[in-house]
């Protein structure tokens, strides 16, 4: 598809003037429509943000146009009557928290940077680079990675490449490259600077071009950090392979893991905000000590950057494996086999050979070069199985039709053209459980996994492109589960009451808008005089259970439940250990390795175990006194306030 989108779909006026007194179910007492200003709501030519019904529309008719566009584009038949009709079906279910589509298009969908600039990779959760093909193009995985992350991407990579290539001193001769003003710029830098040390050209670079500290960044908002971190990045680079011990010495494990992490760090530092990364090696020494700053204490500094994940395998020794996790949370596991040999679990053998790794969430497989988009649904705000399966049809349109789109890599584009791969997703798990027994999740699940697939047949043939090769998943949710008041994913709560703590900059314009509303706010810990922390009361809702009143092992089931009855790509999960079941991991690996394709693994703190975490457990009365006081947030009272965006793979954690 070419761009601009030329094609243009409009919802009907008449259709919209129905919902624009109707207020949106926000949850969670003020932190989900919080969430959604600060997180999804564009700021408009007037000066004031977007509304829940304008963010919907914005995203509806972005689809449907794009969707427009290749059926025109074909000659296939453009059918406005049935798209009108449809497209409000579809904005009705998002309105109404029934679907949601990923944050990365509740925040781009619509705007200039898709339908006019065709930077279709800003509506992609994740992707995955190999480095296994480093000495045909040594810098070209990291300068791939880089443009994905500055877009907002999630990066997956492996270090295959270690070993392959080795490191030479720079040629002597020096040539100039003027660094453009662009995210094409600095990604070149990346790439020329890196191949200086493999036998390319030697380079002085010219940084005077890159906007000042402080200048509005127009297509992804916010302001620039001047060329600071471009330069950082360059000087760190330089420092690793400007080194008598590495010159001569083939292209290590380390280096490639440090080389993206400070390409996120620096991502980060240039106010992009949204970068975040998998690592995935094997279980060697050298790839299991990279986060031990005591023996890598310089890699503090931006071995934060990615999780950690191993290439596990089938009847391994787990031992050092889960030593590991105790001591560090890390490192996460993906059986590469049972990625590649089933689609879900329960499905006997599929075979799909060039999966190469796993998103930075793990919940998708991938290819290299490979990007997936998500869609996700709530089972529980539907009233009947045969609602649900509707809500199916809606999130299948929606997701396969991003893959209609071109990106500006041809690898990727060779690979999406050909797979399709989409992950329809499912939120609030423990909450439907909550009101449903087990086997109506099976049913629920079953009946709507062979929904998905009969839709796929039928609108991969409406598309005249070809069915995708997977399309179910169960990503870790986080944000968007905040906006319709649900536990993320398949995860229990952390609490049935609880405080959920967000750190605000002490400019915010929110602050002021919070504390006119009754919500408590203070100084950040050791942050004083830059964060403000506000609270938000949190009652998830009766009879759902909590991490308390489960087991390690019933969370393992559940995943494992989830990966044989409904994802046929693979299942998010962290599963939060307690102190007396840290040596119950290894058996538990050992069980769930023919069960899962990915796993990770996270210990239960103690509720205060350091001061203002993001979660306290409170008593019902406590909630009750809290929320009493609050009032609603007078949100018309924003203005000029850009939306950050979301951050790669929606949980907690990267997310607030």
């Amino acid at each position: 598809m070419k761009f601009p989108i030329e094609q243009k779909f409009t919802l009907s006026n008449q259709f919209l003037e129905k919902y624009k007194n109707i207020k949106p179910n926000f949850g969670f007492n003020g932190l989900g429509e919080f969430v959604f200003m600060r997180t999804y709501s564009r700021l408009k030519e007037n000066g004031k943000n977007e509304s829940w019904l304008e963010v919907v529309k914005r995203v509806v008719e972005g689809i449907y146009s794009i969707q427009k566009q290749h059926i025109e584009d074909y000659g296939l038949g453009w059918n406005q009557t049935k798209a009108q009709k449809s497209a409000q079906i579809m904005f009705d279910k998002i309105f109404n928290f029934k679907m949601l589509v990923s944050g990365r298009a509740l925040w781009a969908m619509g705007t200039p940077l898709i339908m006019e600039k065709g930077l279709a990779p800003a509506l992609f959760n994740c992707s995955f680079l190999t480095t296994e093909n480093i000495k045909e193009d040594a810098g070209l995985p990291f300068a791939n990675a880089m443009d994905f992350l500055m877009l907002g991407v999630g990066v997956g990579f492996d270090t295959l490449g270690s070993g392959k290539i080795v490191v030479q001193n720079q040629k002597e001769k020096e040539d100039i490259y003027v660094i453009p003003d662009t995210r094409e710029g600095w990604v070149e830098s990346l790439h020329l600077l890196i191949n200086s040390f493999f036998g390319g050209n030697k380079y002085i670079f010219d940084y005077s071009k890159i906007r000042k500290e402080g200048d509005p960044i127009k297509t992804f908002g916010g302001t620039s950090a001047g060329s600071k971190p471009l330069i950082d990045l360059h000087d760190a680079i330089n420092k690793i392979f400007n080194n008598d011990k590495i010159v001569g010495k083939e292209i290590s494990v380390t280096n490639i893991v440090d080389i993206m992490n400070l390409i996120g760090k620096a991502v980060v530092a240039g106010n992009v905000r949204r970068s975040a990364e998998l690592a995935l090696g094997f279980p060697t020494e050298e790839f299991l000590n990279l986060k031990n700053y005591s023996l890598n204490p310089e890699r503090e500094k931006f071995g934060w950057a990615s999780n950690n994940s191993i290439y596990a395998e089938i009847g391994m020794d787990y031992n050092i494996v889960s030593e590991r996790i105790i001591d560090n949370a890390e490192p996460g596991l993906i059986w590469l086999s049972n990625f590649k040999n089933n689609g879900r679990m329960g499905d006997g053998n599929i075979s799909d050979h060039r999966i190469m790794g796993g998103n930075p969430c793990l919940e998708i497989g991938l290819e290299s070069s490979e990007l997936c988009n998500l869609v996700e649904m709530i089972p529980s705000n539907h009233e009947s199985l045969e609602e649900f399966k509707s809500t199916i049809k809606y999130s299948y349109l929606f997701a396969k039709s991003i893959t209609l789109l071109n990106t500006h890599w041809q690898s990727t584009n060779r690979v999406m053209l050909r797979n399709r791969r989409i992950g329809l997703s499912i939120t609030g798990i423990t909450k439907f459980l909550a009101d449903h027994n087990i086997e109506t999740l099976r049913q629920w699940l079953t009946e709507g996994y062979d929904t998905a697939k009969q839709y796929d047949k039928v609108y991969s043939d409406w598309f005249a492109i070809p069915e995708s090769i997977k399309i179910t998943t169960a990503k870790p949710s986080g944000t968007l589960s905040l906006l319709a008041g649900m536990p993320p994913g398949i995860h229990f709560p952390e609490s049935k009451y609880y405080i959920r703590r967000i750190r605000l900059g002490n400019d915010s314009p929110f602050i002021s808008l919070l504390k006119n509303a009754g919500y408590n706010i203070e100084p950040a810990v050791g942050q004083e005089n830059s964060t403000m922390v506000v609270e938000f009361p949190i009652f998830i809702g009766e009879n759902v259970r909590t991490l308390n009143e489960v087991s390690m092992w019933e969370q393992l089931s559940l995943a494992s439940f989830i990966q044989k009855y409904w994802s046929d790509n693979s299942v998010s999960v962290t599963i939060t250990f307690k102190p007396h079941e840290e040596n119950d991991i290894v058996n538990a690996l050992n069980y769930y390795q023919y069960q899962l394709k990915a796993v990770s693994f996270l210990p239960k703190y103690e509720s205060k175990a350091y001061p203002q975490m993001p979660y306290e457990e409170i008593t019902k009365e406590q909630y009750e006194n809290i929320k009493n006081k609050l009032k609603e947030i007078n949100f018309d009272l924003l203005t000029s306030y850009e939306a950050i965006g979301e951050k790669y793979c929606n949980n907690d954690v990267c997310e607030l």
